[in-house]
């Protein structure tokens, strides 16, 4: 079995690995342009791990209430986990040490299945907890490097402008995939997201966090441009929401450099 991703819109994903197990990451299935979201939820009947980069409502999203109907434990920094907890009702149980990190910090998961490495964004992290006392301190905003045993490296930046350590990365993994915010506003556009890329130097990048809303004017058409403009030599695919996707990992036999091939599946994956 391949892995397996569907995109939910905005920065939610859904990743099945080869061995059946389940991730969600940032899981806002509730959003403006998923018009499945209930029946997706009702679905949900296992997930293993729900991985949260920062605490904006449209990356927690859903995650309380899936965590409480599946079990999943939380994947989050030490202070957004605790945050969650104390003020979202996060199942305590489900979010202790072993899948509780921080950057810099790598974990091996689900008996080696999955490795979660969290690595640094540039935006905020503020938890919505209610109206009267605004936002709950929620340490800082992240990005993940998820490996999957058997399936590709995959990169997702969470919410962040550009930033020169972005380079960094290739010098510890090689990155088959990259999950690339577009939107600009709260986030970098599509000028800045290509810098990204040429910084990363994935082999397959599909771009997130755009569309949901009018002020969010990126678009993959013009991150199209952008990447050409620059020579940026990355497979561009464009994802509808709730598309679900097969990363087949294939050897290249020009380069030792291992990557994906990325097969449509035009029917949602359920778990």
């Amino acid at each position: 079995m391949d892995t397996q991703l569907t995109w939910y819109g905005q920065s939610a994903f859904k990743i099945v690995t080869p061995g059946g197990k389940v991730l969600l990451v940032d899981p806002w299935l509730s959003n403006p342009v998923f018009k499945n979201a209930k029946e997706e939820i009702a679905g949900l009947k296992h997930v293993d791990l729900i991985l949260i980069t920062h605490g904006h409502s449209d990356h927690v999203g859903d995650a309380v209430e899936i965590g409480k109907k599946t079990g999943a434990k939380l994947v989050a920094t030490f202070d957004l986990a605790d945050a969650m907890v104390k003020h979202l009702g996060y199942p305590a149980e489900q979010a202790q040490t072993d899948t509780i990190g921080h950057f810099g910090g790598e974990l091996t998961l689900l008996d080696g299945e999955v490795k979660v490495a969290f690595v640094r964004a540039h935006h905020g992290s503020g938890v919505a907890a209610d109206d009267r006392y605004g936002l709950r301190h929620g340490g800082a905003p992240g990005g993940f490097v998820i490996t999957i045993r058997g399936g590709p490296t995959m990169y997702h930046t969470g919410d962040t402008d550009l930033f020169s350590d972005m380079a960094l990365l290739s010098r510890f993994y090689d990155i088959d995939l990259m999950l690339a915010c577009i939107g600009d506003h709260f986030t970098m556009g599509p000028a800045r997201a290509a810098e990204a890329v040429k910084l990363v130097k994935p082999r397959t990048v599909i771009p997130m966090h755009y569309g949901t809303f009018p002020i969010l004017t990126g678009t993959p058409e013009a991150f199209a441009r952008e990447l050409k403009q620059r020579g940026t030599k990355v497979e561009l695919r464009v994802m509808k929401v709730g598309e679900a996707i097969s990363l087949a990992r294939v050897k290249n036999l020009e380069t030792p450099r291992r990557h994906i091939k990325v097969k449509r599946r035009l029917q949602r994956s359920r778990a």
